[in-house]
């Protein structure tokens, strides 16, 4: 499909936590981002100093015949205005690369404990940093209503939705 590629190390992979692709409920739920043996434990010194992490990861349990560029409603609801393929934050994305800033309640070794992570279990993990104030988006953020009404239970606790 694509005339280029990169190829990119997995630093770690993500332990326990998310199962099964759920849209909704990814609060609350912690898990471990498990570095890989080649990569030293001091490469996390300082880390236990900061309160959140930018961790880069890849959708794995997507494929590449799930890639959609053509505009359609997220999620399928018709209520919600059709964008395109580069407007929707999923599987569906050409590199199928996500981005999640989960707060990270210890470092154990080789393991990071963290909690809001919405990546699966067995998640390959590209990269991670910790989040400095001073590399957020400047300036006031705009968007439509759309993605708020869709993602209204996202964070929502896990436990509430039985």
């Amino acid at each position: 499909m694509f005339n280029e590629y990169i190829q990119v190390p997995v630093i770690a992979t993500v332990v326990g936590g998310q199962t099964g692709r759920l849209d909704d409920y990814k609060g609350g739920v912690e898990s471990i981002i498990r570095l890989v043996p080649s990569i030293p434990e001091s490469a996390l010194e300082g880390i236990d100093e900061f309160s959140h992490l930018e961790v880069i990861w890849h959708f794995s349990l997507g494929s590449d015949s799930d890639i959609e560029f053509e505009p359609r409603s997220p999620r399928g609801n018709p209520d919600w205005p059709a964008t395109g393929g580069l407007v929707h934050r999923n599987h569906r994305r050409p590199a199928r690369i996500g981005t999640s800033y989960p707060r990270l309640l210890r470092v154990e070794g080789r393991d990071l404990h963290v909690t809001d992570l919405d990546a699966d279990d067995g998640t390959p993990v590209i990269d991670l940093a910790p989040v400095f104030r001073e590399m957020l988006p400047r300036g006031p953020i705009h968007q439509p209503e759309w993605p708020g009404d869709m993602l209204r239970s996202y964070w929502k606790d896990a436990r509430e939705r039985s």
